[in-house]
């Protein structure tokens, strides 16, 4: 997940850098694309130390599948979204299957499903939570 949201972010950063426009300025240098690539450059630095530490705890014997689901849950998220932020770096480009954007977006759609479902992951971690268990 991790890896998609790097190749999305490495996309649209590239993308801006030679993406000119109006007075020839690239769109990297404007306030809202800078925004959007920091705010994905961070995303992702969360979601590689959140899977570095589950690994270390899983090395050590001590992953439960709580922590795991807490991390599928964010990290599948956050890959998401930043699809969806490169998208918008892309402009109108970013809907067409020449960008990869849209291909990431849609692969990781089908892993927020079928992944143990968002839902499915939430309710794991809302009964470790609350200790009641929503399923039933």
């Amino acid at each position: 997940m991790t890896g998609a949201a790097i190749a999305c972010f490495e996309g649209a950063r590239e993308y801006a850098l030679a993406r000119k426009q109006f007075d020839g300025k690239s769109i990297a240098g404007y306030q809202l694309t800078q925004e959007k690539l920091a705010d994905m450059l961070q995303e992702i630095v969360k979601a590689q130390l959140l899977a570095l530490r589950l690994a270390r705890l899983k090395d050590e014997g001590k992953a439960t599948p709580v922590m795991v689901s807490l991390a599928k849950r964010n990290n599948v998220k956050a890959a998401l979204d930043i699809a969806r932020s490169a998208r918008g770096v892309y402009g109108a480009n970013g809907i067409t299957d020449a960008y990869p954007p849209v291909r990431h977006m849609l692969n990781l759609e089908s892993v927020f499903t079928y992944e143990g479902t968002h839902e499915v992951h939430t309710l794991v971690l809302g009964k470790a939570i609350t200790g009641i268990d929503a399923f039933n």
